[in-house]
């Protein structure tokens, strides 16, 4: 019968589970300013804004 030799680490075991735990697609929230998709409680890349603060210029494109 097989036995582990060595008592198995719980960084060990929870570094194997880790993947169980993974949502297929993140949540995307709409942006309130300009209603463009945005990662949750990250600045918004279309309007640079976030909680209704300005972070910078928005670059033209060329």
């Amino acid at each position: 019968m097989a036995v582990p030799k060595r008592k198995t680490s719980k960084a060990r075991r929870d570094k194997r589970r880790s993947s169980h735990w993974k949502l297929a697609v993140p949540g995307l929230v709409k942006c309130p300013k300009c209603g463009a998709f945005c990662l949750p409680h990250r600045m918004c890349k279309s309007c640079m804004t976030y909680k209704g603060r300005e972070f910078g210029q928005v670059e033209a494109a060329k």
